[in-house]
């Protein structure tokens, strides 16, 4: 199980199918095109019970559920007594830490046990998550900040996935150098110019009325990611006759909260959660078919789900000031408006009667957001062997 040739590459991750989210989404792709590519993946992620079987190795260790983010796990490597002797004998020739925590702490052990570089990426706004999960005691919010710093100083590269991530970076107090890595997207396969008929076709798949403006949010059912705004927003629309069909997809600790005011509010003839979709191509059919992803996120660093949307054709409306709007042209492939219901009402109304400004924003987010994951993969497989070889050179 070792490999189809002497060179491993270890993708270190405190999450894997069947978590669902755009780091997890990231491993996965990148495991997928170096198993494809005949080299030998090795993901290490804590383990979870219905894990899906893979074509490439898998190493779990202990992990238990975290009761404020299901359906995560948080895993205890120094409660699983063989781990580390896994990593022993598994021949990795680079270490990339998708996630500092857990799972980057077993990268830094393979880092520093094998003599091989490490690279650490930075997805998310790790103080958010923080603060959330330890909302009951602050005070460790800090220390492992500190702990968190001092994993991305241990790397030999530390990737982020845009430019306007270099921000978050800074101010959570990292000064080294940054090598900004994209994300790819495994729905770029359609041509711009399919993409209108591709619209038309989704709908008809997925019994959409075609004259109903169609709305879309896929990520985590969490506050920070702004989905109660979207709802509030929702309410005023419906309050001033606005027609809309709003679809969720994801799942996450709010989510009974959002079912509870749908129901309330009388809304599920026009509003429906989903909870997560496994079916790529089922997700593909709902971006391609909406007209406006609604994002009201300050949470996310780049929202790999932003460029999903792109890649159908369908503009986001993002948070002005956000980092995911560093790469909005308001008008040429997004839009922004302020974080407030509000706000949001306002932009999706009239938006909704401008479909010629949706069409053109459609096209220029296809046009400028997306890139393949065949093309982002050649790139990181060029860098891995950069790093690989200048780290034997001066070792």
């Amino acid at each position: 199980m070792h490999g189809r040739n002497e060179i491993c590459y270890g993708l270190f991750n405190d999450s894997f199918p069947p978590v669902m989210d755009g780091v997890t989404l990231t491993v996965k792709n990148y495991a997928e095109w170096f198993f494809g590519h005949g080299v030998t993946p090795c993901v290490v992620t804590p383990r979870n019970p219905a894990m899906p079987h893979v074509p490439y190795p898998v190493l779990s260790y202990f992990s238990l559920p975290i009761a404020s983010r299901p359906p995560y796990r948080y895993g205890y490597p120094r409660l699983d007594f063989s781990i580390r002797r896994r990593l022993r004998d598994m021949p990795l020739a680079i270490a990339h830490a998708h996630s500092p925590f857990s799972a980057g702490r077993l990268a830094l052990y393979a880092s520093r046990s094998k003599g091989i570089p490490l690279i650490g990426t930075f997805h998310s706004k790790y103080r958010s998550d923080l603060e959330h999960s330890l909302r009951y005691a602050p005070f460790m919010v800090s220390c492992i900040m500190k702990r968190i710093i001092s994993f991305f100083r241990s790397c030999d590269q530390v990737w982020i996935p845009q430019r306007e991530v270099e921000e978050t970076v800074r101010e959570y107090g990292y000064e080294g150098p940054l090598e900004v890595v994209e994300n790819g997207n495994d729905m770029a396969r359609l041509d711009v110019e399919e993409l209108p008929r591709n619209h038309v076709e989704a709908r008809r798949r997925l019994g959409m009325d075609p004259d109903v403006p169609a709305l879309l949010f896929v990520g985590q059912h969490i506050l920070e990611k702004g989905v109660r705004v979207i709802l509030d927003a929702l309410l005023l629309l419906r309050d001033r006759g606005v027609p809309f069909v709003m679809n969720y997809i994801g799942t996450g600790y709010a989510a009974e909260e959002l079912r509870r005011v749908v129901k309330r509010e009388r809304l599920s003839h026009c509003v429906a959660l989903h909870g997560v979709l496994h079916d790529r191509r089922l997700l593909a059919d709902y971006y391609a078919a909406s007209d406006l992803f609604l994002f009201p996120s300050y949470y996310d660093n780049a929202p790999l789900v932003v460029r999903e949307a792109a890649a159908m054709g369908t503009p986001s409306l993002i948070p002005s000031g956000s980092t995911a709007a560093g790469v909005i042209d308001h008008g040429h492939n997004g839009f922004l408006c302020p974080r407030t219901a509000r706000d949001y009402a306002e932009a999706i109304a009239s938006l909704s009667v401008d479909r010629a400004s949706l069409r053109l924003a459609g096209r220029g987010a296809r046009l400028s957001l997306v890139r393949s994951w065949d093309d982002v993969m050649r790139e990181v497989a060029d860098r891995y062997s950069d790093l690989i070889a200048y780290h034997k050179r001066h070792d």
